[in-house]
């Protein structure tokens, strides 16, 4: 004789439909304010029962709505705010849609600007968006001291891809910085290079800084000096990334490889390259459209734009004391360019 389950014990799940805090209720075998109170993390809940409600929570994969907790509290919706360099930049338009998306899930607005490479700007901007109510904020930060964001303490800030400075107890998603400058430069490595070039941005800034430090750990791993006669620092655009290159190319002894350290530096390598006779091999981090159209195709060290997007969402909507830091992983994607030989 077989015994029938309990009424209240829920079917296997089909479909894709995101758990509800009913279904909690129902597999708890509670009422739905018990439920309520236990995601709300209200008092007096007795333990036996919260124990049970989360347990259900786990079980089931329950997640709480943000926004429509705070709908239900009589507030208007979701806005969160989103502060980066330069939205022209293909990283910052991906990572704009990218955590647009991410909050569309959560039913939350997302409100842009662009500081443009100005600290002072990135400041007007946050405290605007501050002043007019946005709820949360995600921040690129500039290379400048934010001790001052400490004035706005009851503003959750979640900064994306680099450290702020003057904030020690700081949100921040960041990427394997370090990781991906050391694969980069190893990958040339180990494709017999020895004079590489690295060709940054502004050192100031944790990710940039962070890559470069990946260069430098490759090249003591193989047992090659350093050479800053071949390090470009501080260069923004393509057309004065492309003049640098140019120069180390006439240099006596020139570099055979390159490292750029953004999405634009690869763009000014290639510009550079197409009026030279030279072909050196060159990696680039970011991705970017079409560094697979070339010939060779750009390699670069790539990452998931949308994981660094949702990790930054979930880290607003479930605030902590203590702060995190996650940190998104890397890869090196060889098209071609990075696997050309020293001649």
């Amino acid at each position: 004789m077989t015994t029938r389950k309990r009424a209240e014990e829920p079917r296997p799940r089909t479909s894709t439909r995101k758990p509800t805090m009913a279904d909690v209720a129902r597999h708890a075998g509670v009422s739905l304010k018990t439920v309520s109170r236990v995601v709300n993390q209200e008092p007096h809940v007795r333990a036996s029962l919260r124990q049970r409600v989360q347990t259900s929570i786990s079980t089931l994969g329950y997640r709480r709505n943000e926004a429509a907790a705070r709908l239900a509290r009589g507030a208007t919706m979701l806005t969160l705010g989103l502060v980066m360099e330069n939205i022209s930049n293909e990283f910052y338009s991906r990572l704009a849609a990218a955590v647009e998306a991410a909050s569309a899930e959560h039913e939350a607005l997302v409100v842009f600007g662009s500081y443009e490479e100005s600290p002072d700007k990135e400041r007007m901007l946050i405290e605007s968006m501050y002043t007019r109510g946005v709820d949360s904020l995600i921040v690129v930060p500039s290379a400048a001291d934010h001790g001052w964001l400490a004035e706005h303490a009851s503003l959750t800030t979640v900064f994306v891809d680099r450290v702020p400075l003057g904030l020690e107890a700081a949100d921040v998603v960041m990427l394997d910085d370090v990781r991906g400058g050391r694969a980069a430069t190893g990958h040339l490595l180990a494709g017999g290079h020895r004079r590489i070039a690295l060709i940054s941005d502004d050192d100031g800034v944790s990710s940039v800084h962070d890559r470069a430090d990946g260069y430098r750990q490759a090249l003591r791993a193989a047992g090659v000096p350093a050479d800053d006669a071949l390090v470009v620092r501080g260069v923004f655009d393509p057309p004065r990334v492309s003049y640098e290159v140019g120069r180390l190319l006439d240099l006596a002894d020139p570099p055979t490889a390159f490292f750029a350290t953004n999405n634009r530096a690869a763009i000014g390598i290639l510009h550079a390259l197409r009026e030279r006779p030279e072909r050196p091999a060159y990696v680039g981090f970011d991705d970017f459209a079409l560094a697979g159209v070339f010939n060779p195709g750009v390699t670069v060290v790539r990452y998931d734009v949308a994981h660094l997007a949702r990790s930054a969402v979930e880290l607003l909507l479930h605030p902590a004391r203590a702060p995190r830091r996650v940190k998104v992983p890397v890869e090196l994607v060889a098209r071609g360019s990075g696997e050309l030989p020293p001649p």
